[in-house]
């Protein structure tokens, strides 16, 4: 039986063209994804969507909150947590970058998820986060009329970047057309606050333990792209949220990136240290 690994049919006409010189690397843009936990009686779950199937990206697969940097996450904001220069050092860019792949993984869960990891103070975080005024700055977020530095302001809020736990970094191959620098994040539902679909790209939200899901996606009945499988895998070992956030500062962060080669007729991908993703494409065939 098929796994439910995500392989676009056009791959390898791309991979090919990248071989044979007739194809130029898209720049990858930087991006954020948080996956979100919270503890049940049977171990955590985490919270997934599924992209719309007319998605140009990724559709129908199931995935975190998350999305690009707007270049507008490097405006300053209050912050609280470890310092720029802290999160600089974790991520391996300069703080001004960090400060954006924060900022947007901590907005992109807001406007995805409605789940907001900010507070009054250092050491607060938000309640319910619902409401026709919550909604209002949502949408102009999601819309870009309102930074996010604008939108933490006119409320009197610190980005808690505290709660975010860097986990790994994948970055999207050189033959796709839309390609993401991607750095995922764990963080822990806050206590009075609840997700929901809030994103127009998603037509389905779930809270599932990682071993649930990554059950499914081995009897092909979710579709995933390698690295949110991948991350699922390396949550369920994991009996809390708090173990996870806890493992986060020891994760190796070196990034990720597939890689294609012509071998004796037969197109061969892989991922580095993921094996299990390998896939062996035959000259006009399907992959294997």
């Amino acid at each position: 039986m098929a796994n439910g690994q995500w392989y676009p049919p056009e791959w390898p006409d791309r991979i090919r063209a990248l071989a044979e010189g007739n194809l130029t690397p898209a720049a990858a843009k930087r991006a954020a994804t948080v996956m979100l936990l919270r503890d049940t009686g049977a171990g955590p779950a985490v919270h997934m969507l599924r992209r719309r199937a007319s998605m140009a990206f990724a559709g129908g697969a199931y995935a975190y909150p998350g999305g690009g940097v707007d270049p507008r996450d490097e405006h300053p904001v209050r912050w609280a947590g470890p310092t720029r220069a802290w999160w600089a050092g974790r991520l391996g860019v300069d703080e001004a970058t960090a400060q954006a792949i924060v900022c947007a993984a901590v907005r992109e869960t807001y406007e995805e998820a409605g789940v907001l990891l900010a507070g009054p103070t250092d050491d607060s975080v938000v309640g319910d986060t619902t409401g026709e005024d919550w909604e209002a700055d949502r949408a102009a977020l999601v819309a870009r009329d309102m930074s996010f530095a604008e939108f933490l302001d006119r409320r009197g809020l610190a980005l808690r970047s505290d709660l975010l736990g860097a986990w790994t970094r994948w970055i999207t191959p050189e033959f796709e057309p839309r390609r993401y620098d991607t750095w995922f994040f764990v963080a822990a539902l806050p206590e009075g606050q609840r997700t929901r679909n809030a994103s127009t790209e998603a037509d389905r939200t779930v809270w599932i333990r990682p071993s649930d899901a990554a059950a499914a996606y081995d009897k092909g009945e979710l579709l995933m792209m390698p690295p949110t499988i991948a991350t699922l895998r390396q949550l369920t070992g994991y009996g809390s949220a708090a173990e996870a956030l806890a493992a986060a500062p020891d994760r190796d962060l070196t990034a990720v990136l597939a890689q294609a080669r012509l071998d004796e007729g037969e197109i061969v991908l892989s991922w580095p240290g993921h094996d299990e993703f390998t896939k062996h494409i035959p000259t006009g065939g399907a992959p294997a």
